[in-house]
């Protein structure tokens, strides 16, 4: 994978977790379930991390090296 490519994998990564967590506080404003949300909301970006970001940053590393 060249940089160009991986440079666009984390800017549209980023773009779509930032309208999913602005698009969830936009429609549960006023509600007295945001917290629960944004909780699951967090824990779907942990798992985005672990399960996308830890492997890609690893054969980063492996291409470095």
């Amino acid at each position: 994978m060249n940089k160009g490519k991986a440079g666009y994998l984390i800017i549209a990564s980023a773009i779509i977790w930032g309208l999913v967590m602005v698009g969830s506080a936009w429609v549960l404003k006023g509600t007295p379930y945001k917290d629960n949300v944004i909780s699951i909301i967090t824990g779907g970006v942990a798992c985005h991390f672990i399960i996308i970001w830890l492997p890609l940053g690893k054969l980063f590393l492996e291409k470095k090296n």
